[in-house]
């Protein structure tokens, strides 16, 4: 059944051209994620979409009577209401009946609370009460009395975002989802969608979100769409293929139009004389060979200042805004190439803690010594200070006009931008034409063009489309230097760090050796530890110390023993796993295999989708019943 349908549509800001005769359907159920580099207009395409922007040509078209909820960058909402008057601001009879019911219990009378009480329960309005209640505490917004004004940036976002959610859409359209969300709300929403009936089109940087929960990939590009019927590894690998063909044809027609070159030019100049057909033909394989592949990998041997012994040392340093403690009495000493990830909710201190290392910010106890030879690059999350009225090439050049590479080679500015993906035609556009994610990445090669040897990343990946993100990975990879990596980028931080410092609030810091996936890993075994383990635990790590609290132990429920009947249906559920599985199996196979047809594609992808239902179900089920086998 298709929810959207749209046929050529054409969008150009001026003279530039964002997109051209874009054709594509969305059908019910289906979670799609448009993916493209910034500014290639992947935001302005939802807003086309949504009737927000005016269309140059083209056709979009709903499928009559479905519900549909757009979550914008940038958030939508009444600065004069509170939290809960936002949530609740959608004209569903079920949620309106909720927002009656909740004034009521705080200033109505008994009459009133009894009648919006009927009216909940004639609206079967309870479970939405209870998922409301649900989102705002996983989001964090247990204060829905607060006025919308008074919030910041990223709790207005959560607002927006848990707006959209209780909506109960049947279709939702979400703009970056997950900025402004900390580690545990975006595995939280990654589970929400993944398990939501509503059919999905979202735009997401986050790379295991696109893996976990998407079955489409839109990939826009060259100013055309490109559709991936998979999960953004499919994607990847299908991308290549695609890529490697079109190299393919490029070469092929490269050396065609050598030789048809060389004909046309042999030629007498009056057009008239030529065989039509051929002088046609040249035209379009000259076409296809300037053809430009952009490669996103990057292999710069920067040669920058050796580090010396001393790097940097903490000494029993200690800070605290009031009574939020940060740190306390915490001693560290920085190593060569240390590769360190920190993690933690909002308002732990993360960026303090950056801060305080290259004493920009002063610490209340304690002492911070930085080598001689340290030069630390910064990357925060503010937006680029510089003149708008500055060209591209003229903000890299203030920095340094050169990079020194090994064995004495040097990348100018030019080269430095064009690896880091800002083509020739961009290098003298002025910055305030770039868009948000452009700035970003502008502010970024202004600090590794500073060539640093100690390089801080403060949530790096915000703004950064995947392209760049593959883009700045492939740097870090060669980078010998020390590099702090602060992020909620669990795909970006599994690659690059080799420990993690954990900031769980009231100067309490964790070290966990490994990357992201370790560090989730090791909370799951402490949470199972503290539900077999009576007495407090101790563990022991690099420089700090975790005390996992004093829990009830739950044992085993005694005396309760399946069922003849369980035991048949656990027996059953086992073997059902079994065939599921190979089931799995089989249509993933097909998804991949590059001879499926389109036919077989969409068959594969809707049977997977059941199939992965069904296995969720069964197992949960099964561990039902494996508490008492």
């Amino acid at each position: 059944m298709n929810y959207l349908s749209v046929e050529n549509l054409t969008k150009s800001f001026g003279d530039r051209l964002l997109f051209s005769d874009l054709t594509f359907g969305i059908d019910l159920g289906q979670k799609v994620a448009i993916v493209a580099k910034n500014g290639a207009g992947k935001t302005t395409l939802l807003r086309c979409l949504m009737d927000l922007e005016q269309i140059d040509s083209g056709r979009i078209v709903y499928r009559n009577d479905i519900r549909i909820v757009f979550m914008e960058q940038a958030e939508n909402l009444d600065e004069n209401q509170t939290v809960l008057e936002a949530v609740f601001s959608h004209d569903l009879p079920e949620i309106q009946a909720v927002k009656k019911y909740n004034i009521a219990m705080k200033s109505g009378t008994e009459d009133e609370i009894n009648d919006c009480f009927q009216e909940m329960t004639d609206l079967f309005a309870w479970d939405i009460e209870v998922k409301v209640s649900q989102i705002l505490s996983v989001l964090k917004l247990d204060n829905t009395d607060l006025k919308i004004s008074n919030l910041s940036g990223g709790q207005k976002k959560r607002v927006a975002l848990a707006k959209v959610l209780i909506a109960e859409a049947d279709f939702l359209i979400l703009d970056e989802p997950t900025n402004h969300l900390d580690l545990d709300m975006i595995e939280w929403l990654e589970e929400f969608l993944s398990k939501s009936r509503s059919t999905i089109l979202m735009v997401t940087h986050d790379r295991y979100f696109l893996e976990v929960v998407c079955d489409t990939i839109l990939e826009l590009e060259d100013q055309t769409i490109y559709k991936y019927k998979g999960n953004f590894s499919y994607y990847l690998e299908k991308k290549a293929e695609r890529q490697e063909q079109l190299a393919s044809t490029i070469d092929k027609a490269r050396n065609t139009f050598k030789k048809e070159l060389d004909w046309i030019r042999k030629q007498p100049k009056a057009r008239g004389t030529k065989q039509k057909a051929r002088v046609d033909s040249f035209e379009d394989v000259k076409k296809v060979a300037s053809q430009r592949i952009d490669e996103d990998e990057i292999d710069i041997p920067v040669k920058m200042e050796r580090l010396g012994s001393k790097i940097v040392e903490l000494h029993k340093i200690s800070k605290a805004w009031g009574d939020l403690k940060i740190l306390n009495q915490f001693t560290y000493n920085f190593q060569r190439k240390e590769r360190l990830g920190i993690v933690g909710n909002n308002g732990t201190g993360k960026s303090t803690f950056l801060n305080m290392i290259q004493e920009r910010e002063a610490v209340d106890a304690g002492k911070v010594v930085i080598g001689e030879t340290v030069v630390f690059g910064y990357y925060s999350q503010q937006l680029i200070e510089v003149d708008e009225k500055k060209r591209v090439i003229d903000v890299i050049r203030d920095i340094a006009e050169f990079i020194p590479l090994e064995k004495g080679k040097e990348l100018n500015a030019a080269q430095f931008l064009e690896k880091f993906l800002f083509p020739r035609d961009m290098h003298y556009n002025y910055v305030y034409k770039l868009s948000g994610g452009e700035k970003r990445r502008l502010k970024l090669m202004t600090v590794l063009m500073a060539n640093p040897n100690f390089l801080i990343l403060d949530e790096p990946t915000n703004d950064l489309d995947i392209f760049v993100m593959s883009v700045l990975e492939d740097y870090l990879r060669s980078f010998q230097g020390c590099l702090i990596v602060v992020s909620h980028d669990r795909y970006f931080m599994d690659k690059m760090v080799d420990h993690v410092f954990v900031f769980e609030g009231q100067a309490k810091i964790t070290d966990i050796v490994g990357n992201y996936t370790e560090y989730r890993k090791q909370i799951a075994k402490y949470d199972k530890a503290a539900k077999n383990e009576s007495n407090p635990t101790e563990v022991k790590i690099k420089s700090s110390v975790i005390t996992t609290p004093e829990v009830k132990v739950e044992t085993k429920k005694e005396g309760k023993k399946l069922s003849f009947k369980e035991k048949a249906e656990f027996e059953q559920i086992e073997k059902d796993l079994e065939t599921l599985e190979l089931e799995k199996e089989k249509f993933t196979t097909i998804l991949s295999e590059s001879s499926s047809s389109n036919e077989q594609i969409m068959d594969a992808g809707n049977k997977l989708s059941e199939i992965v239902l069904k296995l969720e179900e069964k197992t949960e089920r099964w561990m039902e019943l494996a508490e008492f086998v």
